[in-house]
C-alpha cells in the first residue's frame, strides 16, 4: 500500500493506493479459464475473479491457466480476475481431525470453521 501525501493550496491531502495485479478473462470452461494480465502471479497463487469465484494459478506464461475452485457459472470473456497473493496451503490443528475439508480448507460435514 502506497501512502501520498499532496499539498494543495494549503490544504494537505492523503491519499492510499493499493496496487493490484489483475487480468482478463480470455476463455472459460471445464472448470479451466485462460487468462491474460496476471503478470506478477505466483504458481499455486489464489485468484479471485469479480463475482467471487476463487482459482489457482497453474501456469506462469503471459496467458495465464487458472483451475476454478468452484461451478464459475458467472465468469465470462472479459470477466476481471485479481491475484490474491494467498499460496494454496492447508492450515494444520487437532481441529482439523476427523474433519472433512474442500480444496480451501473449509469444512464440509457442518463442524463449522476452525479458525
Amino acid at each position: 500500500m502506497v501512502l501520498l501525501n499532496i499539498p494543495l493550496d494549503g490544504i494537505e491531502f492523503r491519499a492510499k493506493l493499493k496496487i493490484v495485479n489483475s487480468g482478463t478473462v480470455l476463455q472459460v470452461g471445464d472448470s479451466i479459464a485462460r487468462i491474460h494480465g496476471l503478470d506478477k502471479v505466483m504458481a499455486g497463487e489464489f485468484e479471485e475473479f469479480e463475482e467471487g469465484t476463487i482459482g489457482i494459478a497453474l501456469n506462469l506464461e503471459s496467458n495465464n491457466v487458472v483451475v476454478l475452485m468452484g461451478d464459475g457459472l458467472m465468469i465470462q470473456e472479459g470477466s476481471s480476475i485479481k491475484a490474491t497473493g494467498k499460496i494454496a496451503q492447508i492450515p494444520v490443528s487437532e481441529a482439523y481431525l476427523g474433519c472433512v475439508i474442500n480444496a480451501l480448507a473449509k469444512p464440509i460435514n457442518g463442524r463449522g470453521m476452525f479458525f
